[in-house]
Formats: C-alpha cells, structure tokens, sequence
C-alpha cells in the first residue's frame, strides 16, 4: 500500500505546496494515513533559528512515535541544512526546494519502483479521499509565485528559494476551475509585488482574470506585500469594494515602524508611505481587516526605534500583528552586520516581544466590538459541533454562529449580536 501523511511549517505557500503535492501523490495511487503511513513528508520554515529548532523537534517526536516511517523533509530549512551540510538524525530523505516541485515522482522512484501500477478506477478513488481533506473546509491555497528579489538584510528567503518565478495566470486560473464547488481561493506568494514580472502578466490582471474567468464565490491572499499596494491596485481594489468575490483581509508585513531600521532591513519604504497605503485603505473600507508582521530587536534597534514601531502600531488601523523576534540567519546581510552592530539582549527583545503582543491582543478585541450590530456576507467552516458552526466574516474575522443544520462551505449573511470571550457571536438573517 502507497500510504503518506504530511505536515507544513510556516507560512501559507508551504501550506499551498502540501495540497498540491497531496494531489500529485492521489494521481500516483497514494492513500492518506494519518496513523501509520509509509512516508511522512514536512514541509519545512526556516525564517527563524526557532523554526528550524520547532522542525527539528517535531521530525524527533515523530521517529519516536512512527519509527518504520520514511520520514521526508522539503522546504527551506531543509534547504539550509543541505547547503551546510548539516546531518539530521531522523530523516530519511532531504529534498530543496529546487526539487521540491518533483517530490511526488521522486518519492514514487525512490521507494516504490518497481510495485504494481494501480488500476485507473483505484486511482481515481484515491484522489477522491484525498480531495476531501480539502472540501471539509471548502477552501483551497493557490500557489502563485515563488522566489524573491528583494533581498532584505534579515531575511534568508531569496537565498533558499532564489529569484521569482510566477505561475501563468492560465493555469492558477485552470487549477482553481479543477475545484468545483469550492468557495474560496487563497493566493499565496512569497512576494505579491513580483508577480508577472517574469512572465510579462500582472497582479492586478491576475485577479481581475480569476474573478472573469471562474465562478469560486470568494477570493482571497495569505499575504499581500508593501510594494504590491501601488495606484494601480488601491484603485482596483476601490472599483471591486463592492464585489462580495474579494475578501476584504490584507496581511501586509511591516517588519518595523522605525525609519531608521527599516532602511537598515532594506525594505525600500519609509513609516510615512506605509501610513498612507493603509488610509487608502481603510478610507475605501472601513471595515478592512488589516494585519501585519513585525521584527523586534533588529541590529541597532533602540528603545526610540521601538517606541516608534509601538506607536506606529498604536495609531494605524493594523488590527492584529505577529511579532517575531530577531534571529541572525547566516550568508543574509544582517549576519554580516552583526559583526559592527549591536544587538538588543535576548531579555529585551523579550520584553519588545511581550509589549506588541499586549497591543495586538488589545487592538483586536477593540476591532471585533465594532462588527457588533452589523452584517457581513459569511463563509460557513466545517461544522465539528452539533450546536455552533465557526464562520468567516467578509474580511475574513472569525465567528460563531449558533445552528444545528450544516452549512459548511455555503455563503450567507451573518449579523454580529455579541462580543463574549474573545468570540463573536451572531445569527443567520
């Protein structure tokens, strides 16, 4: 038996590439096994020494707990550990992400050459049980673009997954018309500026295209990049405003509120442009769900750059952010600038860490009170309670809705009643 089981670390294009390596192994014959599979791909971060370290640890738990596993890892940790050489008890069969798009071929010649071809009606039935770990959710990731040319100081990205490369907006539109039924897609990109640069097609063009050229209710990006939100989106997204097809939720990474540091990470922004890309914004909706990325304890990172970014934070209408804290990734520039800068202590970017999570958690909670009273068009979840149904919000703000009948992946208008434990609460109207 042709059995896998898989796991993605980090961020929602490692997510993307598990679906569709899952369904490039369903048309190979593979069944998912969550049990006892005979191979166990990860998919691996490795934009932090920490998630490195959480990779590790759990590739440990899992040889412990499965040891006849063939225990693959993808991705770009694994990436680095081959440039360096690095051993890594445990696994079974490193792969880069240069390969990474060949994983399933490479997996069927590695382990299981030579075995009996399934039949055309058994692989169908594969794929099928697989397709519906996706349809419980009703939502599927769409890998757009990889690769990065913007190489700032702190990040490895470029170096483990190179320069751009973007999916013609043929297929991304192809692939999405390959899930009937689905109510939404998720674009998902290392880095939604570069989109089409190479290819000669735009982002803009892109989306226009999927909202023309497929009938999926709700449109949507695991994260959407400073640079992408120039005139010419901010006036597309104005004239669709209106159009229920696109979500209204913009993860936008800021890294930092210090002009100071932003030009140290070489992010090619100043605080003042990024200010007035977010009123743009929120002027044409204010409702928009904004959320963002933040680094403390950048190089040279002082108690006023940190009051900065706190009070940068504190006075835009960023609802929610995931803080992370500096770490030196080797071969970036910061590891080299780290030889003439200092560098805060560990306890006071604890404590940095500590201060904006206090702040996100206060900024969203006060954003979830101003739904209360109105009424948003709604994604139904899959349904795992017999009373309550989870929910999300046009703008992507989760919710709770009291039913006893599944709606799960239908779209109907939810009115917010009540704020209650962190939750909010509505009803079907």
């Amino acid at each position: 038996m042709k059995s896998f089981n898989t796991y993605s670390f980090g961020c929602r294009v490692n997510k993307a590439e598990i679906e569709a390596l899952e369904s490039a192994l369903s048309t190979l014959g593979y069944t998912k096994d969550e049990n006892n599979p005979k191979i166990f791909i990860i998919n691996t971060c490795s934009v932090t020494h920490k998630a490195e370290r959480e990779a590790q640890k759990y590739i440990h738990s899992l040889k412990r707990r499965v040891p006849k596993t063939k225990i693959v890892v993808t991705g770009c940790a694994a990436t680095n550990w081959l440039k360096l050489n690095k051993k890594m008890n445990g696994v079974d069969f490193l792969v880069d992400n240069s390969n990474k798009p060949y994983l399933a071929e490479l997996l069927e010649k590695k382990y299981f050459t030579g075995m009996t071809i399934i039949k055309k009606g058994e692989e169908v039935s594969s794929a099928e049980s697989i397709l519906d770990i996706h349809q419980r959710s009703k939502r599927i990731m769409i890998k757009i673009q990889d690769g990065c040319h913007r190489f700032c100081s702190f990040c490895i990205v470029p170096y483990l997954r190179g320069l751009p490369q973007s999916v013609p907006i043929r297929e991304i539109v192809n692939r999405i018309n390959t899930y009937p039924n689905y109510s939404e897609a998720i674009l998902t990109a290392i880095n939604t500026e570069a989109y089409g640069r190479d290819i000669d097609e735009t982002f803009v063009h892109l989306i226009s295209s999927i909202l023309k050229n497929t009938d999926i209710p709700r449109i949507s990006f695991g994260s959407i990049h400073p640079w992408s939100l120039d005139d010419d989106f901010l006036s597309f997204y104005k004239s669709m405003c209106e159009d229920n097809r696109f979500v209204d939720f913009f993860h936008i990474p800021l890294q930092s509120g210090s002009n100071k540091i932003l030009s140290l990470m070489k992010r090619g922004y100043t605080r003042e442009e990024f200010i007035q890309k977010l009123k743009k914004l929120s002027q044409i909706n204010p409702f928009i769900f904004i959320g963002t990325d933040v680094i403390v304890g950048f190089l040279e990172e002082t108690n006023k750059d940190f009051e900065d970014t706190l009070t940068f934070l504190k006075k835009t209408p960023i609802s929610k952010f995931h803080v992370f804290r500096f770490s030196k990734r080797q071969h970036t520039a910061a590891f080299y600038m780290s030889k003439r800068m200092q560098e805060p202590s560990d306890s006071t970017k604890k404590y940095r860490s500590k201060t904006l999570r206090d702040l996100s958690d206060k900024k969203y909670s006060a954003f979830q009170r101003r739904h209360i009273g109105k009424t948003f068009p709604s994604l139904f979840l899959e349904k795992r309670d017999n009373e309550y149904q989870h929910v999300l919000l046009q703008n992507q703000l989760p919710a709770i809705i009291s039913s006893e009948k599944d709606y799960t992946g239908e779209i109907k208008n939810v009115k917010i009643e009540r704020y209650q434990d962190g939750n909010l609460i509505g009803k079907i109207i």
